[in-house]
């Protein structure tokens, strides 16, 4: 066992009292430096980014023009395109026994910084398709990597609270970049570019920040192995390891829910235009929609691995999209409208993350093998984003055909239809994978 600050701690029954003081040092330990260093480079980062998300869909409907279906199409390259990318992220960095998985990191959040300022330049559906590609490109390289090293960092019966407080974080970082982006467009004579600007900046010190502070290795002292190392054995391809990965029943049917409830996963930025419309919010206050969504994930999502700790990730994460569905009812119901509508929806949606995001990257880690955890987050992960990808274009098409009520009505009964199906899937198929971890042992 290796404390937070990478020294191995001492044998607690050579002092006297070493019972009581064994417990202190695991209770320092269940949140590791590492994690929260990462986590501070999350919430720079995600400050940068969601400054963007922010204002995009209202910068590219109501400025450049674009139909609902063109913004799926685009809102579906930006959260989809990374799907291309994960599994590579995720080969890569468990080169060399995981000694990749920072570097390769680096790299995708450099990567998606050096794009901020390309959106000052490019005007066109095309050319913006194209700067958005490169940067879900960098997100999907760094996703895998990163959550790897949370994961080989913490104790596997406090997985869930590590992601959750590396989540909590990161949702600080979101909470503040739409209210920055909002005081921007209200402060700035040309509002989008000042925003853009910020961005770039904010997400180079976020770089800045991994490179300085986060160890080479995240379990110190201790080489992972590396699969195509081993003595009479050819190395591995990606595809190889991809079979092999999905070979295992606990990640095959991790990815199997992932995709069916991705499927019918709408994206944050049509639930926010669905919401703008429905009640005429003003165009000035959009940016600041996501601070609910925001606040709630912020607020739940340490509580919520505790509790995928106590209960099991699997069964939290489905329970997660049943609030999702919650927040769809809202939306279609034909009552009520203002403040309290607006609360509620961003309340539960906030809810929906705190409850699946870092939960599904800790039921992931706890199936994968430490020498493929890389690999093993990417295969899950990319599942969930292609489908999300899909989901993107399937509902901008919908909302154009048939308008967003019946759009979103359909996903509402996809999702339901998805969740339960997931809820079988998830049963228990073996004995556990990593001790004490709850999550193997309930669905």
């Amino acid at each position: 066992m290796y404390l937070a600050g990478g020294r191995p701690a001492p044998a607690t029954s050579d002092v006297p009292g070493g019972r009581i003081a064994g417990r202190s040092r695991r209770a320092k330990a269940a949140v590791p430096s590492t994690v929260l260093v990462l986590g501070v480079v999350s919430l720079i980062t995600d400050i940068s980014s969601e400054m963007v998300t922010a204002v995009l869909p209202l910068y590219l409907v109501a400025e450049l023009g674009l139909s609902p279906l063109g913004f799926g199409v685009l809102d579906g390259v930006y959260n989809g395109v990374s799907a291309l990318v994960r599994l590579v992220g995720g080969r890569l960095s468990d080169r060399g026994g995981g000694a990749g998985h920072k570097a390769v990191a680096a790299v995708g959040y450099g990567l998606s910084a050096l794009c901020k300022p390309l959106l000052l330049l490019v005007h066109s559906l095309p050319l913006i398709g194209v700067v958005l590609a490169v940067d879900r490109t960098g997100k999907g390289l760094r996703t895998a990597p990163r959550d790897a090293m949370i994961s080989l960092a913490a104790e596997p019966a406090t997985r869930g609270r590590a992601f959750g407080v590396h989540r909590a974080m990161d949702t600080a970082g979101a909470l503040c970049g739409p209210l920055v982006a909002f005081l921007l467009l209200r402060a700035a004579a040309e509002g989008y570019d000042a925003v853009f600007t910020v961005s770039f900046c904010v997400a180079v010190l976020g770089v800045v920040v991994l490179l300085l502070f986060v160890p080479g290795r995240t379990v110190p002292g201790r080489a992972l192995p590396a699969a195509e190392d081993t003595p009479g054995r050819a190395p591995a391809g990606p595809r190889t390891r991809v079979r092999a990965l999905l070979g295992r029943p606990q990640i095959r049917r991790l990815t199997a829910c992932a995709v069916l409830l991705g499927l019918t996963t709408v994206s944050d930025s049509f639930l926010y235009l669905a919401l703008q419309r429905r009640l005429d919010l003003p165009v000035g206050w959009f940016p600041l929609l996501p601070l609910g969504t925001a606040a709630a994930f912020l607020a739940l999502a340490v509580p919520m691995g505790a509790i995928a700790d106590r209960i099991g990730r699997r069964r939290l994460f489905v329970a997660g999209h049943l609030v999702l569905l919650c927040a769809y009812g809202l939306l279609l119901a034909p009552f009520g409208g203002g403040a309290a509508l607006v609360g509620a929806v961003l309340v539960l949606h906030g809810a929906f993350y705190a409850a699946t995001d870092g939960v599904l990257a800790a039921a992931t880690a706890d199936a994968a093998p430490e020498d493929a955890r890389g690999s093993g987050l990417a295969v899950v992960q990319t599942g969930q984003t292609a489908a999300r990808f899909v989901c993107s274009l399937a509902f901008g098409a919908a909302w154009t055909a048939w308008g967003d009520r019946t759009a979103v009505l359909a996903s509402a009964v996809g999702l339901a239809l998805a969740a339960a199906l997931s809820s079988r899937l998830l049963r228990p198929v073996g004995p556990a994978t990593a001790p004490n971890s709850p999550s193997e042992h309930t669905p």
